[in-house]
């Protein structure tokens, strides 16, 4: 390991210890790979930069159709997925007001022409689902979706990294993304892939994510074994602090859930069943609950 390296883990492993000492009242003891780590020091270097956040802590549940749209990422990621489906999804979000549409790289160009001046936004999707890829390869899928017209891009953690307690690496990772971003302006958010993780690996993920300069945390890709919980976003929210964004993901298909979500300190949602949730928020009655998110 060169002296540089050396340097970067200990500097990032320090930020870690002093983070989870913060957040979680001295449970670092129990996170993979810290113990003993607080004799590194306190420097934080360069560490706690962050990239622009579009959403921190929430300020209220949100109640009418309009509020409750502002928080959705109206998703549809499903492999199958074909012209006709993203030009509905293009259409629903439009009509709707929702945050964003969140597609496949494949499909953010045309999503891009189809959104144009409607105040929608296009949010892609790198090293999805499985995170199992190179930081430069999630960088490229990144720069590419920005360039064909991306405004946010939602990667996906070398969850086995984190698992093996490679910290350095599923920085590195998570930087490669969210560097793209914070040069071209695009918002960044990290699936850590919850359902994955012990608690202690949560809470590790969160902190070198936001280390790392992302814009959001997020819970899940909806394609792995569990999707968000609302405890999952209360952890990530005292994680990561009033300044970074919680995305909550993976089985939100009804009002209520979305609602729980927004309280336990989420400030995006993502869905396929947007157009339902939104319909029970005016009041309405099977509009269908969406599927595959």
């Amino acid at each position: 390991m060169s002296d540089r390296v050396r340097v970067d883990l200990a500097r990032l492993v320090a930020f870690v210890v002093e983070e989870v000492i913060a957040r979680t009242h001295g449970a670092a003891e129990g996170v993979p790979g810290l113990r003993g780590a607080a004799s590194v020091g306190r420097r934080r270097g360069g560490a706690s930069r962050l990239a622009d956040a579009t959403g921190g802590a929430t300020t209220g549940v949100p109640r009418t159709a309009a509020e409750v749209a502002r928080f959705i990422d109206h998703t549809l990621l499903r492999p199958d997925a074909s012209r006709d489906d993203i030009d509905r999804l293009c259409r629903e979000a439009v009509e709707h007001g929702f945050a964003t549409v969140c597609v496949n790289p494949v499909w953010v160009r045309h999503c891009a022409a189809r959104l144009e001046g409607s105040g929608v936004g296009v949010c892609a999707v790198a090293g999805f689902p499985l995170g199992a890829t190179t930081p430069d390869v999630k960088a490229f899928e990144a720069r590419r979706a920005i360039f064909d017209g991306a405004t946010e891009v939602d990667m996906v953690i070398n969850v086995g990294a984190l698992k093996s307690g490679d910290l350095a690496l599923v920085e590195r990772d998570i930087r490669a993304v969210t560097e793209v971003c914070r040069h071209t302006r695009a918002t960044s958010k990290v699936i850590i892939e919850a359902a994955l993780l012990t608690d202690q690996e949560k809470v590790t993920a969160c902190t070198i994510a936001k280390a790392a300069g992302a814009g959001f945390v997020k819970t899940s890709t909806g394609f792995g074994p569990g999707g968000a919980t609302a405890g999952d976003v209360a952890l990530m929210r005292r994680t990561v602090g009033p300044g970074v964004g919680v995305k909550a993901a993976g089985g939100i298909r009804d009002l209520a859930t979305l609602q729980a979500m927004v309280a336990a300190g989420a400030t995006r949602i993502g869905t396929s069943a947007g157009v339902a949730i939104v319909g029970e928020a005016r009041g309405e009655r099977g509009g269908g609950a969406g599927a595959g998110y």
